[in-house]
Formats: C-alpha cells, structure tokens, sequence
C-alpha cells in the first residue's frame, strides 16, 4: 500500500496546519486536463484551475519532462552566476511582451512579482505615493496588502506601508483628481478578479497612460490572473494599452511557483536593492519554458477567446431569476447574483463542477484554457440546475 493512502489528510491538515484557508470538504488528489479527482474517485470539472494556474491544463507530460530532465541537471542556480535556462527565459518573455518592455525581474509569485514593481516605482521616480483601485486585488504580502482594496484583508495588520491611495475602478476623473507630485505609479488590473469579474473600458486606460505619460508616472498592469491567454490573447494589456511594468505569475510556469515583473526602460533599480533566492531558478525556467511552448503550439489564447465568447453568449442565455449580470473576457467570467453566491459554489462542487468566489455575490469561471465544448456544456447544464 502506498503510504500515502493510509492517511487522514483532513485531519492532518486540521491539526498541523495554520487555519488560514476556507476549507472546502474534498480531497483533491489527481487532474488531467480540464478535470480534477478526489480521494474518493468522483470527477470534477475544474473550472478554478488552482485561481488561475492551470492555464494548460492538469498533468501536461512536456512541463513534467521539463522539469525532471532539468532536476537532474542544476535544479537551483542563484542570480550571482549566469544560467542559461534563465537566460532562454527572459529572452523568450521579452519577444511575447508588449514591445516597450524591455527587461525582467524573476520571483516566486504574483504577490512577489507586485512587491517588487513598487519598490522598483519607487526607486525609478524618486517620489513616494502609489495608486490603486477599490476593489483590486495584489496580493497579501506587506507592500501588495496596502495596495489590496478590502478591510477582511488588511484590519488584522494596520498600520499598512503608507503612500498608498485608492480611487474607484474605471473612473478616470476620480483618478486624475487623486494624483500629485508625489505619485511614482499607478498599479491596475485591467480584469479585476477578486474585485468581482469587472472588466475595465479601454477609454479608460487610453486616458491612464496618457496621464502617465505627460506627468512622469509609472503604469503598472497586474496581470497575475488575467495573463498568458485567459482573456483570449496572451497578455490581456494587448486588446487595452501597453505598462511601463507588467506583473505576472500563475501560469507562468505550468503549475511550478513563478513570478515576474517586465520592465520598459523607464525602470531603474540600483544593484543589490531587491533580489530572490529562488528568482528565475533553473527548475522553474525549464517549466515555464515548456508551459509557453504549450500555450504557443496549441493556440490557446485564441482557444480562450472563442470558447469564452461561446461560455459568455451562453451564460447570458441562462435563464433565471437569481442572476443580476455576467461578465467577463476570454475565459475569465463571472455570474453575479441577487443574494449570496457561496451555497452555489457548495452545489456545484456536490454535482462535479469547482468555480470560485469573486466577492460574496459573484460566482467565478476560471477553466483551464484546454477545456472542451462539450465540458463546458456540461457546466452550463449543471449551472442552470444550480440556479433554477
């Protein structure tokens, strides 16, 4: 018997483990594709992909290849030295990013990716304040919580790094309004995920960097959800307007923990001001380089956008009394409700669908960009049972 089955992982996890996360009452153990199983063998159409990871899917042979083949090569490489791996990296994201984007910083996460696009703000403008958007969400490290909008996030941690400021979302005036001789950037989604699936104008971010353009401030595009095909191209700021920073993260590196922030030349961080040991490691370059061959090979940003436009006509479709709005942009959507969405996303766990909260009254899609039409089908079936 493998030693693994002979334990309790739910009480395990109970015991050992800090009780930070909502649990939700399943084992997951394996994934293939669109499709996750637990402990007990039921199916799951996974429609969360880890929030945002799984962009090519669970169980990809080529990132698996990738990964062991480079382990038994130099699995760790710290930035001191040169590495080749890395050095094929960086090349191979600066060629897909916006053409202003020039360099890289390599990290562990998306929270990471952010901390360090503002200390790099920072330190390039000369200057203290950052602005942000209500509801938006970066992260949960120090930096990252103060520009998170959401009192849940940050009361147990107050006072938060000071220089931050929020406007709302989408409302350029508010935003010219807030900014001074003290602002070094502005940090935006352009889809707000946590913040509820609301996709920002394009107007509105043409006026964004024109702003920034004519008063020296730097444009920052958080795209640790929204990038490498989920919005139906690969980096979402392609169907808006191009950042002087762009953070990304999740499915970077097919499953393996990586972040990035791209950089324009406008961004100047003196040596030794921010670096990371596990930064651009071998082991995490040789999977992102797989999983972009994936992504590239298999079109999925044009997947993303056709089958999402499919998800999204047929969503609005959906008939019932429950549903205020659906939004959203490739394969990033979201169901707002009149009430509650939480005893939804319980249903429709208990009949083989995973989704996501975005806010309490928001139920999220976030599928695995190599999902099928006819597994979208049957999510939409079980939705509208869901919410008959």
């Amino acid at each position: 018997m493998n030693p693994i089955d002979s334990i309790n992982p739910k009480e395990l996890e109970d015991q050992y483990e800090l009780p930070v996360y909502p649990r939700r009452d399943i084992v997951l153990v394996r994934g293939k594709g669109a499709k996750l199983y637990d402990d007990q063998g039921q199916e799951y159409i996974d429609c969360a992909s880890n929030v945002g990871v799984s962009n090519i899917g669970h169980g990809r042979e080529e990132v698996a290849r990738a990964i062991y083949e480079q382990y038994l090569t130099l699995s760790n490489c710290y930035g001191i030295f040169y590495n080749p791996v890395r050095a094929r990296l960086a090349e191979k994201l600066i060629s897909l990013s916006p053409q202003g984007l020039k360099r890289v910083f390599f990290c562990n996460s998306g929270a990471e990716a952010v901390e360090a696009a503002l200390k790099f703000a920072r330190a390039s403008a000369g200057k203290k304040e950052i602005i942000a958007a209500m509801r938006g969400f970066h992260g949960k490290t120090f930096g990252a919580l103060a520009a998170t909008w959401g009192e849940e996030y940050q009361k147990p941690f107050v006072p938060m790094m000071p220089g931050l400021k929020h406007v709302p979302f989408n409302n350029f005036d508010k935003l010219s309004e807030t900014i001074n001789e003290e602002t070094a950037a502005i940090i935006l989604e352009l889809v707000q995920g946590e913040g509820g699936v609301r996709v920002g104008d394009k107007s509105y971010f043409q006026k964004v960097r024109q702003l920034c353009d004519q008063k020296g401030i730097l444009l920052i595009f958080d795209e640790v959800q929204t990038g490498f095909g989920r919005t139906g191209t690969l980096f979402a700021c392609e169907q808006f307007v191009e950042p002087d920073m762009l953070c990304v993260a999740k499915s970077l590196a097919g499953g393996i923990p990586m972040g990035a922030v791209l950089c324009s030349d406008t961004v100047r961080v003196p040596v030794k001001s921010h670096t990371s040991t596990f930064g651009g490691n071998p082991l995490a370059c040789a999977a992102a380089l797989a999983s972009l061959e994936v992504i590239e090979r298999e079109g999925l940003p044009e997947r993303a956008r056709v089958q999402g436009e499919y998800f999204l006509k047929e969503l609005r479709a959906m008939k019932s009394e429950r549903i205020r709005e659906v939004r959203g942009l490739g394969l990033m959507l979201g169901i707002e409700l009149k009430e509650k969405a939480g005893p939804f996303v319980q249903k429709l766990m208990e009949k083989g669908v995973i989704v996501l909260l975005a806010g309490p009254t928001v139920i999220r899609l976030l599928p695995p960009l190599v999902i099928t039409r006819e597994e979208i089908d049957n999510v939409l079936s079980t939705m509208k049972e869901v919410l008959a």
